[in-house]
């Protein structure tokens, strides 16, 4: 990750922003991930059910897919440094929590509130792209991300092994406590450490934080009709929370849960007309236009490949137990490879990007990830255990590269809307993954992995919408004046 610009082991200040950029991730995504690999152990040590256990899976995934919305928002209006800084303090608590939890409901409510740690992603995502110019945030965005999303490979690889060399009942207990002190104390170096922007720069921040802004009519009804996945993944947790489901919840409590999202989403529609209500009386300049289209195709290929991501790190140790008749320990072991090729697929998708094109890229890795799943789905315990890890491997590539290239799209749509596209396009990922988890507590693991296959071909289609990021994107300064941003 060398060039005449792009020197990964300079100290220079952008690489030094890249380099906390993405260990803030990693920690994010170590304490997001602490309990995938301890799951064996919990459930015995707690005498958790098989359905207890999927409801877990379930519940960590939940509360991201507001949550990132929200730290969009808030990212872009207060910036980078001060939001990341305190979304790692206040989530050490919840981890806490979970490493004291007595219960299944304890257990439950701090894995919930946990999913709010998986917002972080995209502060990051706006703070990279406030450093790097265009022809390196692919690849900087990519490492951002692809070394980020390794903490829930280390997670796999060290908490189990750390859990049973403390011993004990309680072993997993100091594992899961262990992150959330290093979340903790990592909250105060990243706010003394990182700036918001280069010396000189403009923070450009949103006319307002209380919708996207768009920048004509049908792009204001196509908002609108990407908000309803993401409300519509809510109603689904929350039905498989009900008695209809695993009946953590209460019927009338589901009622509640069911009118405050209607509501929620009523409000999110008049907020939306109430900051984009200029663009049914006036026409915006074209150089001030950006296409929402843009953000929708995204938005799709990130469910398929972020969301199937956590839904396959979620489930994995458990499918290579059950398949292979493996131990916990060891197959939490070998199914940490799948997100151990972030380390270099999430940043190549991320150079590949920037050197041969966008969409090109996209289609490519999509392509293969199809491919990859449909691969995954036909393992079974005749297979070898080699060949299953290795395809296992392969698939993953596909999916971290397209992640990566994803995003080096995501920040070259509009500047001062960074941080709001990375929130939506990002939230996409986590209702991939309760629709996936969802359907894996009901079909067979083979039937899970082609599902995943079938809405990647879709964001292949899909595809063929996306336009090419060229020319200049357009910023007001403070002063009145308009900056241009290369996109190419």
């Amino acid at each position: 990750m060398k060039s005449a610009t792009f020197n990964l082991f300079s100290l220079s200040p952008k690489m030094k922003i890249l380099h906390f950029s993405w260990l803030a991730f990693f920690i994010s995504f170590l304490v997001w991930f602490n309990h995938a690999p301890l799951l064996g152990l919990i459930a015995q040590s707690l005498n958790l059910s098989s359905e207890e256990i999927k409801t877990l899976l379930i519940l960590n995934v939940a509360l991201t897919i507001p949550a990132r919305i929200i730290i969009g928002m808030v990212t872009d209006q207060y910036g980078p440094r001060k939001t990341y800084s305190l979304l790692l303090f206040f989530c050490a608590i919840p981890c806490a929590m979970f490493a004291v939890a007595d219960n299944f409901e304890q257990l439950a409510l701090a894995r919930f509130l946990l999913g709010f740690i998986g917002a972080g992603f995209v502060i990051g995502i706006r703070l990279v792209s406030e450093w790097f110019p265009a022809n390196e945030l692919g690849t900087a965005e990519g490492i951002y991300g692809g070394w980020g999303n390794f903490g829930s490979a280390a997670a796999a690889m060290t908490l189990p092994l750390l859990a049973l060399y403390i011993g004990g009942d309680d072993g997993w207990r100091w594992a899961v406590g262990i992150t959330a002190v290093i979340c903790l104390v990592y909250s105060f170096i990243f706010y003394y450490a990182v700036r918001d922007t280069p010396a000189g720069a403009t923070y450009f921040k949103p006319k307002s934080s209380k919708a996207m802004e768009v920048t004509s009519v049908g792009d204001f009804y196509l908002l609108l009709l990407m908000k309803l996945p993401l409300f519509g993944a809510l109603v689904l947790l929350t039905w498989k929370l009900s008695p209809s489901g695993v009946s953590l919840i209460g019927e009338q409590v589901s009622w509640l849960i069911y009118i405050g999202l209607f509501a929620l989403f009523c409000y999110e529609v008049v907020a939306a007309y109430q900051v984009n209500k200029g663009v049914f009386t006036t026409e915006v300049p074209e150089i001030h236009r950006y296409s929402f289209k843009q953000v929708a195709v995204l938005n799709v290929l990130y469910f398929a490949t972020f969301g199937s991501e956590l839904a396959v790190i979620s489930m994995l140790p458990l499918f290579f137990a059950d398949t292979f008749q493996l131990d916990l320990v060891l197959a939490g072991m070998l199914a940490s490879t799948y997100a151990f090729m972030n380390l270099v697929s999430r940043p190549l998708g991320g150079w590949l990007s920037d050197k041969y094109g966008r969409k090109k890229t996209l289609m490519i890795l999509t392509a293969g990830l199809t491919v990859g799943y449909g691969v995954m789905a036909a393992i079974t315990a005749q297979w070898s255990l080699v060949l299953a890890v290795v395809a296992a491997m392969s698939c993953s590539f596909f999916v971290q590269a397209g992640e990566g290239a994803v995003f080096a799209a995501v920040p070259l749509i509009k500047r001062r809307l960074t941080g709001q596209i990375a929130g939506m396009t990002g939230a996409y990922g986590n209702v991939g993954a309760v629709c996936y988890l969802t359907i894996l507590s009901f079909v067979s693991y083979s039937t899970f992995f082609i599902v995943i296959a079938i809405s990647a071909f879709v964001g292949l289609l899909m595809l063929f919408l996306m336009q090419e990021p060229k020319g200049s994107m357009a910023e007001i300064l403070p002063d009145g004046t308009v900056e241009l941003i290369k996109v190419n």
